[in-house]
Formats: structure tokens, C-alpha cells, sequence
């Protein structure tokens, strides 16, 4: 089993009223990583628990995970 963790961060500021320089401020982590938070396969571990306790949210409330079987690799 392979699981596929797709970033949702928009979703989450959208639903919380949230703009990108209000959680930089927040967070400590820059609005340019903010920004690319989406766009990346790849984020500093620091970076996704500060924006996770910034917003009250749990880890896995950013990401939308997706189970992958081997027939679906293929």
C-alpha cells in the first residue's frame, strides 16, 4: 500500500477566512513558502507544524490523503 498526500493548504485559509500574509505572520514561515505550499511535493517539516498549529488545524487537515493499491501504480 502507498498513500499519495496532496497538499489542501488552500482550501483550509479559504475556509477559515485566512489570507496568506495573516498566517505568515502567524506561522513564522515566509508568505513565498506559504504560496508554494500547494504547488510543492515537498515541504520543511517546521514549516507544516506551524502552519498546522497556526491555523488549530491537525497535520493531516493540509494534506488530502489517498490510499494508492499496486493495481492503481500501474
Amino acid at each position: 500500500m502507498k498513500l499519495n498526500a496532496t497538499p489542501r493548504l488552500h482550501a483550509v485559509m479559504k475556509a477559515k477566512g485566512w489570507t496568506q500574509a495573516r498566517l505568515a505572520e502567524a506561522s513564522g514561515v515566509t508568505q513565498g513558502s506559504i504560496s508554494r505550499f500547494d504547488k510543492n511535493t515537498r515541504h520543511e517539516d517546521w514549516h507544516v507544524f506551524s502552519i498546522a498549529k497556526a491555523l488549530g488545524v491537525e497535520v493531516e487537515e493540509l494534506f488530502e490523503i489517498e490510499e494508492v493499491t499496486e493495481e492503481d501504480a500501474e
